[in-house]
């Protein structure tokens, strides 16, 4: 009785979500007293796995694996989601606020080489609340923050001095495909704005001294190539460098996967071939790009999606 007395409790802590604006889709709808949004989640945190997580760029995955927490619900919607069954709401468990800073220090005794929030940008002011907790409890390691980059500049500035690596996503350039795949005309300035909030937050990356090189804090931007849009993906790297230059990292993905969700949607339901792929990661050399991470070999076989079985939770 006295854990659902709590998490009743728990969603009168932050008056913000009796009128929710995190998000730039601003739906002004009382999480607080269950109603849902575009995220698809009321006030209660509900996460899907706690667990060490190896799929991630070597600097951050190491040896010993990310702590990834997967939050439910998205603001996005992407129509070939990988992770669709979190991001529609369908896979998840409800847990406290106050459980979710146990959950990170358990972690970092797994050995963790950081916490890893994963699609968060909709319970910003409970993870701010378990972040501040959990470091006054021992949490030592860095803090990654997991995102679609479809933010608020007004919510990331909430979250400085908590965080220690951006993860964004920079998914389009241009504004037909933003609002044909994700329902999201606005994403290419939307992002753009959070990934520049993102920098002047964490600043240049640093990495942890040793073997394995871990980075300590930073950006590391993440650009996953769709089938046909070779086109924007330059423009999506061109952007990239000339803006922030040696600043962040940048990390070319060529993992997509068709699910059954695009089985109607003929331009997205194949994966990238090798050409394709071959002739993006030439274009970043030729313009520049240093700092960035490839996926050599097939990665777009084999599967990054973990079980969304509320694993550690």
């Amino acid at each position: 009785m006295s854990e659902i007395i709590q998490t009743i409790n728990e969603t009168e802590m932050w008056p913000e979500l009796s009128d929710c604006t995190l998000c730039p889709r601003e739906c002004h709808v009382d999480r607080s007293a269950g109603e849902t949004g575009y995220c698809g989640q009321t006030a209660r945190l509900v996460a899907a796995r706690a667990a060490l997580h190896f799929w991630e760029e070597p600097c951050l995955s190491g040896t010993n694996g990310s702590g990834a927490v997967f939050f439910s619900g998205c603001n996005l919607r992407c129509v070939y989601c990988q992770n669709h069954q979190i991001a529609q709401g369908k896979s998840g468990r409800e847990i406290t606020v106050t459980h979710l800073p146990e959950i990170f220090l358990e972690l970092q005794e797994k050995g963790a080489h950081n916490i890893n929030l994963v699609t968060a940008a909709h319970f910003v002011p409970q993870i701010i609340t378990a972040l501040e907790t959990s470091k006054k409890q021992g949490l030592s390691i860095p803090v990654i923050y997991n995102t679609s980059a479809y933010e608020k500049v007004e919510t990331l500035r909430r979250l400085e001095g908590l965080i220690d690596i951006y993860l964004p996503d920079l998914k389009y350039f241009d504004t037909t495909l933003s609002e044909n795949y994700s329902h999201a005309p606005d994403y290419f300035e939307t992002a753009a704005a959070a990934i520049t909030e993102m920098v002047r937050q964490v600043g240049a990356p640093v990495f942890e001294a040793g073997e394995d090189s871990l980075m300590q804090r930073g950006v590391i931007v993440r650009h996953l190539l769709l089938p046909g849009c070779g086109k924007d993906s330059r423009r999506i790297l061109r952007f990239l460098h000339e803006t922030f230059k040696n600043d962040i990292y940048v990390s070319i993905m060529n993992q997509y996967t068709p699910l059954s969700q695009v089985s109607g949607i003929p331009a997205l339901n194949r994966r990238i071939t090798n050409g394709e792929y071959e002739k993006i990661v030439d274009y970043a050399i030729r313009i520049g790009i240093e700092n960035g991470f490839i996926q050599e070999g097939k990665t777009a076989s084999e599967s990054f999606i973990p079980a969304f079985d509320c694993e550690g939770l």
